[in-house]
């Protein structure tokens, strides 16, 4: 039996929930009033949606199909699982792309699908929708599409051609657990077509080239990892990131918390790790892109787990008293971002400041929300914190309800 437009995208669109690589930030900014075409990557009118777990979604968000080749334990699309199955064909994804972005229900695509025939088959149909939407209704919004490990480079040099970002995902840190749950990829195949995409990328800003070198995915690559359906540590999870960070130059690594799955294969864990844990995953994430820290140094518990009731940048400083206190007035930057409390733009604003006065507490407090936490590691002109106190006590200072907000995550 045939099913309706409607019908598939009931099927497509919940099947895509489970990907969480999908963010329009970083695109080229680009309008309808750049010339003759449709949609936008900003501007006004695009409506937002937003996850039961607070994630911003202004994308179409959809599979071309769920049907699929391989059968990844951690995957409710996997070839043995009994969900029902559904195929958008091109023209059907470019049509719902238009009419959603019409009715200001988003402001782009983002395209998967699951491995049909091959992975140059599934690669190919994933550009031509990019393709299509580009040339033919010359749709200026964002389009994300997901590159397939494996596929010619041909294939995706030409879905880099249309898209504004492509992802491949890395599925779980450890080379030994994908082989486990998906014995049928791998990571050389993975961080191979990452690789071709880092290549196409920096071609594209290749400064010593005469011509102007054509666009190549000019808000980057990203890749996602699934937390919690191995044993994998979080030290092991930053430790992969890191290295993709360095090695193929992502903008985001997106992390995951399994998802108990229908049917799920035996080998999977029953519970779902605390979606805390992704949380504080995210703040890791955040000090090594901007605060300067390096993965090793990060966790600092000889499990190898971040601390669930506090951040972990507050957790480092209360394992690393010695490093503190801070003189506000004289300290350098990369002293000033491990302070708990300050944030970027509360470090620039107080190098900035301090140039023309000296900084007393209530002037940090005014530039930063969070001076209850960064006065127990800071010096100020009119302010030196008590006596070093040991770290429980000074954590039940700075974080006095971390227990209490962290029931609050279980339940």
């Amino acid at each position: 039996m045939s099913l309706s437009l409607r019908q598939k995208l009931a099927i497509l669109a919940d099947a895509a929930k489970y990907d969480a690589s999908c963010a329009s930030s970083g695109g080229r900014k680009r309008t309808s009033r750049d010339g003759a075409g449709l949609g936008s990557v900003t501007g006004a009118g695009i409506c937002h949606s937003y996850t039961p777990d607070g994630r911003c979604v202004s994308l179409l968000k959809i599979l071309l199909t769920n049907h699929c080749v391989y059968d990844c334990a951690f995957c409710i699309n996997r070839r043995s699982s009994d969900t029902p199955r559904a195929r958008f064909t091109v023209d059907e994804v470019v049509t719902l792309t238009l009419d959603f972005y019409r009715r200001n229900y988003i402001e782009g695509l983002f395209l998967s699908s699951g491995i049909i025939r091959s992975c140059d088959y599934t690669m190919e149909e994933l550009a031509r929708v990019a393709e299509r939407l580009r040339t033919v209704h010359r749709f200026r919004g964002y389009i994300h599409l997901k590159a397939i490990p494996g596929a010619a480079p041909e294939l995706l040099a030409k879905a880099g051609r249309f898209a504004d970002r492509l992802s491949v995902n890395i599925e779980l840190p450890q080379e030994e657990s994908l082989l486990r749950f998906a014995p049928e990829k791998d990571h050389a195949s993975i961080r191979g077509a990452m690789a071709k995409l880092r290549m196409g990328i920096d071609g594209a800003k290749d400064p010593k080239s005469r011509a102007r070198p054509p666009a190549f995915a000019p808000a980057g690559q990203s890749t996602q990892m699934i937390v919690g359906a191995d044993g994998a540590a979080d030290r092991d999870i930053l430790a992969t990131s890191a290295s993709l960070y360095g090695g193929y130059a992502l903008k985001r690594v997106y992390y995951s918390a399994f998802s108990p799955i229908p049917s799920a294969s035996a080998v999977l864990p029953l519970k779902p790790p605390p979606l805390v844990r992704e949380h504080r995953l995210y703040q890791a994430d955040w000090m090594m892109r901007f605060y300067g820290f390096e993965a090793k140094d990060i966790v600092v518990a000889d499990d190898g787990m971040l601390d669930l009731t506090v951040d972990p940048k507050l957790a480092w400083a209360l394992a690393n008293r010695d490093r503190f206190p801070v003189d506000v007035n004289t300290a350098p930057r990369e002293d000033l971002l491990r302070v708990p409390g300050l944030g970027v733009k509360a470090v620039d604003r107080v190098l900035a400041s301090r140039t023309v006065k000296s900084l007393r507490l209530e002037d940090v407090a005014k530039l930063t929300r969070s001076v209850k936490s960064a006065r127990a590691f800071l010096v100020a002109s009119d302010w030196t914190p008590a006596a070093l106190l040991d770290r429980e006590r000074l954590r039940q200072i700075v974080a006095p309800n971390a227990q209490r907000q962290l029931e609050l995550f279980a339940a």
